[in-house]
């Protein structure tokens, strides 16, 4: 699974809402690439830790100079954690290796899906490791770590030196609007180093055996999904067990239809965001009538991410939602004649965004705890994650881009299905949009996510559903650290 799983802190604005697209379009089409990846979702929680900084301490810290701007200490060791979903975890021991090369630095690697489960104690602990890619179901949310004081405000790092470029700062070296996911009350705590689109996916193969288009409105969608059923096939399969993946179809539609102010509305809290919002009525609507005409693959409700997208792959449900690391997570279960295929949601009438409109950002929140042993160690660490030399090494490894502008070398190929997702992503242009809620706000997302749970289930309505996450909407809105985020 991916991880959902921004940025403007002291540096110029970007609109998180454009993520600069033209950059990423100039590049794909020289490198014939694009991003997968990842995004951070569903509920964990953190406690303990406290405020204070734990600062560089002596037995880590060497001295500083133009080529080691962190004064990282040779001979040191580094604590490393990474989150084993869909990129695996090569791609960090390859880093790791080289690290180790350059500094002299041993690694301490761990590879894991189980991030609360094992981190959780260290945070409360004060003992947390020196670097985390804070991701999948288990994630740790990230604006639990914040409120706790917990992660390393990343200013010191986006503003350091760039290892391809002294001329220029880290954070003037990545794609425009992808640092924003990681902004938290005005500053940057996270790093979504993937970048990555969301929306629907298909297989070529079996579209071409049924004779169906790739549908651009919703009614030819609900045609496909009821020619499917005809076929015994299932029209829309998603990852029940984590409601996540059904929002994405949801939030999609509402931004679609209502263009970036709706999108807005829920993302600052709008009194109107949901209800008293055409554009949020008639998303939830559309959705719902999938579940009233029976238009679900049977079972998916009840399955995990894996156990429905593997059915998917068995052909057994024409559609599947999910983010672009949906073809690295299946690698081994997609047959070969596949031809796995991502389109974005399609349109309702009077969408005020065109079909070729995206969710598109970055993914995948790297952090550093404040408590970490090595800062020194961490902080360089991430600045050579934003380096050509790393950058390529994880789009070798992991099938993916990364948010570098121009930091994939040309020689490195994807495969078909993130191929697809060049193909969206330049015909998207400008027209992306990405919500943030879900790394501002984790409780009122994962009370959004219930409610979709409820209504997938056919126990609530859309006017329930819009009613509930209202409700959750009024109640982010009373924190007052809420005010802390906006959006223009």
């Amino acid at each position: 699974m991916g991880s959902t799983s921004a940025e403007n802190s002291g540096s110029e604005h970007n609109d998180a809402a454009g993520v600069g697209r033209r950059d990423l379009i100039r590049r794909s089409a020289a490198l014939g690439l694009i991003a997968v990846p990842t995004m951070s979702f569903l509920s964990a929680c953190a406690s303990g830790g406290g405020d204070g900084d734990s600062g560089d301490n002596n037995e880590t810290q060497g001295t500083t100079s133009k080529t080691n701007p962190f004064g990282v200490k040779k001979g040191t060791k580094l604590d490393v954690v990474v989150f084993k979903g869909g990129y695996g975890d090569d791609y960090a021991k390859a880093w790791e290796a080289s690290f180790q090369k350059k500094w002299g630095i041993t690694s301490t690697h761990t590879g894991t899906q189980e991030i609360t489960g094992k981190l959780q104690p260290r945070f409360n602990g004060g003992t947390p490791p020196d670097i985390v890619d804070d991701s999948g179901a288990q994630q740790i949310k990230i604006d639990v770590l914040n409120r706790n004081g917990q992660l390393l405000d990343l200013a010191v790092v986006l503003d350091a030196p760039s290892v391809d470029d002294p001329s220029k700062k880290v954070r003037d070296t990545v794609i425009p609007g992808t640092l924003d996911p990681g902004l938290q009350e005005g500053k940057i705590v996270a790093l979504n180093y993937i970048y990555t689109v969301w929306g629907l996916w298909y297989s070529g193969k079996l579209f071409k055996e049924k004779g169906w288009e790739e549908p651009k409105t919703w009614a030819d969608f609900i045609a496909v999904c009821q020619a499917a059923k005809k076929d015994g096939i299932g029209g829309l399969a998603h990852q029940g067990k984590y409601p996540y993946y059904i929002n994405v179809a949801i939030m999609d539609m509402i931004a679609k239809k209502g263009g970036l102010d709706a999108m807005k509305a829920i993302d600052n809290l709008d009194p109107k965001a949901f209800v008293g919002s055409e554009a949020a009525q008639a998303g939830v609507e559309a959705i719902y009538e999938i579940v009233e005409k029976g238009l679900l693959m049977p079972g998916t409700n009840g399955l995990t991410h894996t156990e429905s997208q593997t059915r998917w792959n068995q052909y057994k449900a024409a559609f599947i939602t999910c983010g672009s690391w949906l073809e690295n997570e299946q690698l081994k279960q997609t047959p070969a004649d596949f031809d796995m295929k991502f389109m974005p949601m399609p349109l309702l009438p009077d969408s005020k965004l065109p079909f070729e409109a995206i969710r598109a950002g970055s993914g995948e929140p790297f952090i550093i705890p404040k408590k970490a042993s090595n800062l020194a160690g961490a902080k360089e660490f991430m600045r050579l994650m934003l380096s050509k030399e790393w950058s390529t090494t994880f789009a070798k490894e992991a099938n993916s881009l990364t948010i570098l502008k121009d930091g994939v070398d040309p020689s490195v190929k994807l495969r078909p299905g993130t191929q697809s997702t060049v193909e969206a992503s330049k015909a998207a242009g400008d027209n992306t949009f990405r919500f943030l809620y879900t790394e501002w706000y984790s409780e009122m997302g994962t009370a959004i996510e219930a409610a979709s749970n409820e209504l997938m289930a056919k126990r609530i309505q859309p006017k329930e559903w819009l009613k509930r996450c209202q409700a959750a909407v009024d109640k982010q809105a009373k924190d007052p650290a809420s005010k802390k985020n906006h959006r223009d």
